[in-house]
């Protein structure tokens, strides 16, 4: 059996797994724990990893259902079994697209669970010590966003960490990423706007009000919903997101532009 230690966001996973192939995928997708800091390490979720599990994914449907004090997640690629305290989880999985989503279905109902923070689907991007989040519909620019923002840091691509509490609202360096990759050597920090992409002959932004942004984040975070006091916690943490940081949209051209509008 092999172990290791991950680090997602503020949170520490414990990995444990018979296949030696998964543990070389997440030392080359997630910041791991060395071996001599183990023993400074206390888990927030234990996950076990099996093989094997179903066939490739022809559609992204998950279904849910609660059963004998366990969550059950099953998407034709993934099967998950976690306690409901969301600490304790067995994933059975096809391949490494289904493995990447199983993790983020966990751990998007653990920080969910615990009112830590949301996983937005978004990219982020690093400026001058402070993150901007850049979301829209499929096909609005998202990461086309991150790639013109180089050479600035890129804390995500695809799905942003984002931790809201009465400290402020702050963005994680992301594991989950599509194009981009990370040394994961970037501090979390502080978020200073959220941007909703329009593509656009010209380059605007628009503030728009806390109600309005609530409406347009929803349906962009990712979060398969158990039941409804996990549902109004992720609508709670989105109002509080929405009145913490402003939101624009932001109508631009695919160029690198558009940094002279962020404010």
């Amino acid at each position: 059996m092999h172990t290791c230690y991950i680090q997602i966001g503020d949170h520490i996973v414990f990995v444990t797994t018979a296949e030696q192939l998964i543990i070389d995928w997440l030392h080359q997708h997630f910041k791991v724990i060395k071996a001599d800091d183990w023993d400074d390490c206390l888990p927030d979720i234990y996950v076990r990893i099996r093989n094997g599990f179903g066939r490739e994914a022809e559609s992204y449907k998950v279904d849910i259902h609660e059963e004998d004090e366990k969550v059950y997640y099953e998407r034709e690629d993934y099967l998950m079994e976690i306690d409901h305290d969301y600490r304790r989880g067995l994933l059975r999985v096809h391949n490494e697209l289904a493995l990447k989503h199983a993790l983020m279905a966990i751990y998007s109902a653990y920080i969910v669970h615990y009112q830590w923070g949301l996983m937005i689907h978004s990219s982020c991007v690093a400026e001058a010590g402070e993150s901007y989040l850049f979301a829209g519909q499929s096909g609005a620019g998202k990461s086309t966003v991150a790639l013109l923002s180089r050479p600035r840091v890129i804390l995500s691509d695809e799905a942003t960490l984002v931790r809201i509490g009465e400290d402020g609202v702050f963005a994680y360096d992301s594991p989950f990423r599509s194009d981009s990759s990370s040394s994961f050597e970037q501090a979390c920090l502080p978020l200073k706007g959220i941007y909703l992409l329009e593509q656009s002959q010209q380059i605007i932004t628009d503030i728009i009000k806390p109600t309005e942004a609530v409406l347009r984040l929803m349906d962009k975070i990712f979060y398969w919903a158990v039941n409804p006091t996990e549902t109004v916690k992720v609508l709670s943490m989105c109002r509080q997101l929405a009145e913490q940081v402003p939101s624009y949209k932001l109508y631009f051209q695919k160029n690198d532009l558009f940094w002279e509008c962020i404010s």
